[in-house]
């Protein structure tokens, strides 16, 4: 259960984040805000060690026995908060959650079919509702935002 709120909560930060660095974004840019994104998540995550007492071993001899593909981690962080500080401004936030949740679950169907050979049904026919019900709440939006 614990594991279930912690997801929710993350999903809520997640949220959060987005709206606060798009504002960020449209202050000073977007390549800049970003950069402001990582420099406080950084200065954050080694107060958040100090706090707890981690201990890390940054010796290049542990850098180097790091897979390569493994630090691709922190460019597609990049890509996805330069990309919602451009998105999530021309499009409602309700829209911009829904999209990168669609987009997920299908790059996670298509990771479980690659890794583990499985594809499940059930989620592809929940994705595709719910992008046939975000286009039909799009249509809906349109519609209302003409007659008014």
């Amino acid at each position: 259960m614990l594991y279930i709120i912690l997801a929710v909560l993350c999903g809520c930060i997640t949220i959060i984040s987005m709206i606060i660095n798009s504002h960020l974004a449209k202050k000073i840019g977007t390549l800049q805000g970003t950069l402001i994104n990582y420099i406080v998540g950084l200065t954050s995550t080694i107060l958040l060690m100090i706090i707890v007492k981690s201990s890390v071993n940054l010796s290049f001899n542990s850098f180097t026995k790091i897979p390569w593909w493994a630090l691709l981690g922190g460019l597609l962080g990049v890509m996805v908060v330069a990309s919602s500080n451009v998105v999530l401004p021309k499009i409602p936030t309700i829209y911009t959650t829904l999209l990168i949740f669609i987009g997920q679950l299908f790059t996670g169907i298509l990771i479980d079919y690659f890794i583990v050979g499985f594809i499940s049904k059930g989620k592809i026919i929940g994705g595709l509702l719910i992008l046939l019900g975000l286009l039909y709440n799009s249509n809906v939006d349109k519609k209302e935002l003409i007659l008014s």
